[in-house]
Formats: C-alpha cells, sequence, structure tokens
C-alpha cells in the first residue's frame, strides 16, 4: 500500500527527547517499510526515517527556541498532506482532530489515531460533528468517554524487539519514568520508595505547565538519600535504566490512555506496579508483568514481592503482545479494510467520500 503517516511537529520522530507519540509513528513507519509498503511520512525536518520525509518545519517544534506559534506549522503541514493526497492509498493521522474539516471535504482515504486524553467536555460536541470521522483507539479504555464515536478499532502500542534488552534488576532500586505532572504520580512514587525503604532513580520531564507542581509539591520531597532526581532522559539512556530497576512505579492519578513507559519497562523484563485506572488493566498481566495495585500501601507491599516476577516471563509476555510487528499488523488490517469499504462505496456527500458505510467494529483487532 502507499501509506501517508502524518506525525505532530511538537517532537521529531523519533524523539531525541521525551515523546510518546511521535516514537510509536517511528515504530510504526519503519516497521511498514520492512513489511514492503510505500510509506511517506510528514513530520518535522530533524525526523530520521528510511520514508520519503516531507517537513513542515526545520525541527521539533519544542526544542525551537524561535518557535512562537506551533498551530501554524502544522497549517503548513496540512496543506502539504492533501496537496499531495492522490498519491496515497490511505493518510493516517496523528494529530488528534485538527484535520477533520479538511478530511470531511476532500476525497480521500483517511483514519486518525487519537493517542490522547478523550473525557474534556468540549470534546463531546467537536467529535459529535464531526461523528463520521474514522478513529483508531490505543486501548478500550480511551473510548469509554466516547462510546459512540466511529471506531474502526483499538490497537494497542507495540515496539521492535531489538529497542530492548532484558536487564537483570540488579541496580537494586525502583524507577520512575515520564511527566513530573500530578496526573502520573510522581509524589505517590516518591512517598512508596521511601517507605519501601528502597532507592528511586526519576527520570522526568518537566513541562511549563507543570513547574508549580514540581517546585511546590515535588522539589521538597527530593531531598532524601533514597531519590536521585535524573530529569528527561532520551531513548538510549532508557534500557540500562530500565534494565536495572527492580520494577517500575506507576501511580497515575488519571485515566491514561496507554503509558508507553508500561510496555518500554516489560520489554526489558522490569515488572510494573500500577494503579489500575484507564489502559493499565489492559496492559499489565497480574503476577506476571506486574502488580495491580489500589492504593499508596498495597504499592508499598508489592514492592516486597518484586522477586515472584520471572523477568524472562514478562519479557516473553511484552514479545507475544507489544511487539511493533503485531502493531502494524493491527494497523494494516484496519487500512486494507477501508481502502476496500471506499472503493466499494459509490455514496458521495458535497463533494466527499461517505465515511457512514464503514464497518466500526467494537472489539480490539
Amino acid at each position: 500500500m502507499r501509506i501517508a503517516q502524518v506525525a505532530p511537529l511538537y517532537e521529531s520522530v523519533p524523539p531525541a527527547l521525551y515523546g510518546g507519540t511521535e516514537r510509536v509513528v517511528f515504530w510504526l513507519t519503519e516497521e511498514l517499510i520492512r513489511l514492503g509498503h510505500d510509506v511517506t511520512l510528514f513530520a518535522s525536518g530533524d525526523s530520521l526515517t528510511t520514508a520519503r520525509l516531507v517537513p513542515a518545519c526545520k525541527k521539533a517544534l519544542r526544542l525551537d527556541a524561535e518557535c512562537v506559534d506551533q498551530l501554524a506549522h502544522h497549517m503548513v503541514m496540512l496543506d502539504q498532506v492533501f496537496s499531495e493526497k492522490e498519491k496515497f492509498d490511505l493518510i493516517h493521522f496523528h494529530i488528534d482532530y485538527l484535520h477533520f474539516p479538511m478530511s470531511r471535504h476532500n476525497k480521500v482515504p483517511q483514519v486518525t489515531t487519537l493517542h490522547g486524553r478523550l473525557d474534556l467536555p468540549d470534546l463531546v460536541p467537536l467529535y459529535r460533528h464531526f461523528r463520521n470521522m474514522p478513529v483508531i483507539s490505543i486501548s478500550d479504555a480511551q473510548r469509554r468517554p466516547l462510546p459512540w464515536a466511529n471506531w474502526q478499532g483499538t490497537v494497542h502500542h507495540g515496539l521492535p524487539r531489538e529497542s530492548f534488552s532484558v536487564g537483570d534488576g540488579g541496580g537494586g532500586y525502583l524507577v520512575f519514568l515520564g511527566r513530573a505532572s500530578p496526573e502520573k504520580g510522581l509524589d505517590d512514587a516518591i512517598k512508596i520508595a521511601k517507605r519501601a525503604g528502597m532507592p528511586l532513580k526519576i527520570a522526568a520531564k518537566i513541562d511549563r505547565v507543570d513547574v508549580v507542581y514540581f517546585e511546590n509539591v515535588i522539589k521538597p520531597l527530593l531531598d532524601h538519600p533514597l531519590i536521585d532526581f535524573i530529569g528527561e532522559i532520551g531513548c538510549r539512556e532508557k534500557n540500562a535504566l530500565l534494565g536495572e530497576a527492580a520494577a517500575l512505579l506507576f501511580p497515575i492519578n488519571w485515566r491514561e490512555p496507554f503509558g508507553l513507559v508500561m510496555i518500554e519497562a516489560m520489554a526489558c523484563g522490569t515488572p510494573v506496579i500500577a494503579y489500575p485506572r484507564g489502559s493499565v488493566p489492559e496492559i499489565i498481566k497480574e503476577g506476571v508483568t506486574g502488580f495491580l495495585v489500589s492504593d499508596f500501601e498495597s504499592a508499598v507491599r508489592a514492592v516486597r514481592r518484586i522477586g515472584d516476577i520471572d523477568r524472562k516471563k514478562c519479557r516473553r509476555n511484552f514479545e507475544q503482545h507489544f511487539d511493533a510487528q503485531r502493531m502494524a499488523q493491527d494497523y494494516l488490517n484496519i487500512y486494507q479494510r477501508l481502502a476496500r469499504s471506499i472503493s466499494s462505496s459509490s455514496t458521495v456527500s458535497d463533494g466527499a467520500l461517505s465515511w457512514t458505510t464503514l464497518a466500526t467494529p467494537s472489539n480490539t483487532t
């Protein structure tokens, strides 16, 4: 197939540092190419890919000190995408709803993976207005606020098996990897480690919106011999950090749509101790890849049971359910079904393809 992947411009593909969506787009793009498909990637100019790259800006916008209006660059990218629409059998968007008005009025097979939270009241009228847009969820839990949307399937993230290798957990520490934000539960992670008496390494990105939280809530908790705040790290540092960790702490305070760090830890054989919110129960297999804990005290007890997890079995579960080849094939199944549905449909409305005839499977792909 001739496939376009349209990535957000906030980070490069793959990201130099933190960045989940762009990393998934990279893994998907490279795996599709490996499977023999013709892929064009619309992304920032500093992206690294074997696909044909169409840059909409010189470098990742988050790391560009001169960038003031990030939306402006995305509008340029959308024009680039639709000017080449005839070249593709399908366009796969990863930029939420930005393209919906243009997609509605263009004869182009397309689908959107929604990578973010959907439990915001403002999204309800938007997705009702664009109810016919075909969308893909990254977990079944993500769908719950908008069960009536035009869901085409659920595709759990996957990453290449060779990206991470199994570690022995010999570092004897716990790890927190993610954003330093209230919803990620870093304050709980610190309290769990202190109560369990185990060192905690924190590799965390601090967004501008989270500076006050970090200064007022997290910083006072860091002055302790068990706590080591490393800061934001890139992919190269992750394997050693996760592989040598006894466990990953994931005490989230929100309905996380996926949580990529969980499968990164599993790929290293490192068990995950997590609160069962959002997608977590879909990803963590109790007693095999980690423990689902209901509160702070049960998390501390789980830390003491880390030795019950067989790290090789943890890795094997990752290979069976969360590798990039499985993810790419799940997406291809949806692409092909959409392409067949569109080619067999003669219904046209307002000069655009009708998406109302598409099948909307409710179960996972």
